[in-house]
């Protein structure tokens, strides 16, 4: 992963109830179709989620620090330089939630929240990573497909990732009185859409981000999601390019969604 990878999603990352990584594991097995192995890492459990050979996410154990925040998907953005990144984010309006620190063998992360307050992530790969870790890869089964970030203020929080990371604003879609859902690309091609959040629809509130997996059938994957324990919040809905589209929350509340064809 070169420095034309900058602000290029990378990596997703789920954070699990305490003593819930195997059942998990199990769920996006089942629904997803990803194979699981221990990462090896000292006096700390990760695993890696892989598809087709390709590592695709990282799922752990809420960290001890945080033990009583619900389950989440965090989501990953490539930089050049994350020391410089992690200043400009902060000039910007960003706060740091861990600084920046080494993952061995893979290179320097920092996790923080924009200015409305959605957690990120970013890591600056080691060289010899040359062509990325393939999880993000578009329309791919079990790949990271789109990005979606619900927000307080859409028109700021996409000046701040303009900014931050060279994305442009593309289509803009009215959606009545929920706004309009926007767009965003990064090199020309379409990544990602920012909307308002609307309290009372049973998203976790606030401002989040949430990644969409590449399914082979939404309404297959419907159906693994619901008999593995999973909860269906909305879809399979069309979508614009002829893709279905569902949002749910696995078993121990960490929202994410699927795309796909019907």
């Amino acid at each position: 992963m070169t420095a034309s990878h900058h602000g290029a999603p990378c990596w997703y990352e789920l954070s699990t109830a305490p003593g819930q990584l195997a059942a998990a594991d199990a769920f996006y097995s089942a629904v997803i179709g990803w194979s699981f192995t221990d990462a090896g890492m000292d006096g700390f459990t990760y695993h890696l989620a892989a598809m087709n050979g390709a590592m695709v996410a990282g799922a752990m154990e809420m960290p001890p620090d945080v033990a009583g925040m619900p389950p989440f998907w965090m989501l990953y953005f490539a930089v050049d330089n994350a020391d410089v990144a992690v200043a400009q984010m902060v000039a910007a309006g960003a706060s740091v939630h861990r600084p920046v620190a080494e993952i061995p063998g893979t290179g320097r992360f920092a996790l923080l929240a924009d200015p409305q307050g959605a957690g990120y992530g970013i890591l600056e790969p080691l060289p010899r990573m040359d062509q990325g870790s393939g999880a993000a890869s578009g329309p791919g089964k079990g790949h990271g497909s789109w990005h979606e970030l619900t927000t307080t203020d859409p028109k700021a929080a996409m000046g701040f990732y303009g900014k931050a990371f060279g994305w442009k604003p593309s289509t803009s879609m009215p959606m009545g009185e929920m706004g309009s859902y926007d767009l965003f690309s990064r090199n020309g091609t379409d990544i990602g859409g920012m909307m308002r959040a609307m309290p009372g629809t049973g998203d976790p509130g606030g401002a989040f981000w949430l990644p969409y997996f590449g399914v082979d059938g939404t309404e297959a994957a419907v159906a693994r999601i619901q008999k593995a324990g999973g909860r269906v919040k909305r879809g399979p809905v069309e979508v614009p390019g002829g893709n279905f589209i569902a949002v749910a929350t696995d078993p121990q509340g960490a929202a994410f969604a699927v795309v796909g064809p019907k």
